[in-house]
């Protein structure tokens, strides 16, 4: 379970990165390791095609237990999507709000042309 101060001390420290901004592929991977330090798994799957084509992530689970989707939107279009495993329900504002944050980094998602993500 995560408390206030863990979620406003994750949310600074993303705020932090996306503030010193850089490589798009860095600034996303930077991301995921802060909140994978509250969550058993966290990805961004990207909208290719139509589709949902997993992204960088940290953690394992089963696919079929991904945990909760957050979108992430970019001019009202959905580009991809802010997964982490089994959040609290307390922890639905945090996770919202980053996907919102990082919305400009998940553009890189729609020329990936089908290459997988390496950590």
């Amino acid at each position: 379970m995560t408390s206030p101060h863990e979620r406003s001390g994750a949310l600074e420290s993303i705020e932090g990165i996306l503030s010193r901004g850089g490589d798009a592929d860095d600034v996303l991977r930077d991301v995921l390791a802060v909140l994978f330090q509250l969550y058993a798994h966290v990805a961004i799957d990207f909208v290719e095609d139509g589709r949902l084509v997993r992204g960088p992530a940290l953690g394992s689970v089963a696919d079929d237990e991904v945990g909760e989707r957050y979108p992430v939107l970019f001019q009202g279009a959905k580009v991809a999507e802010l997964v982490a495993a089994w959040p609290e329900a307390d922890d639905a504002e945090l996770l919202e709000r980053v996907a919102t944050l990082i919305a400009p980094y998940c553009l890189v998602g729609w020329d990936t042309g089908g290459e997988e993500w390496r950590a």
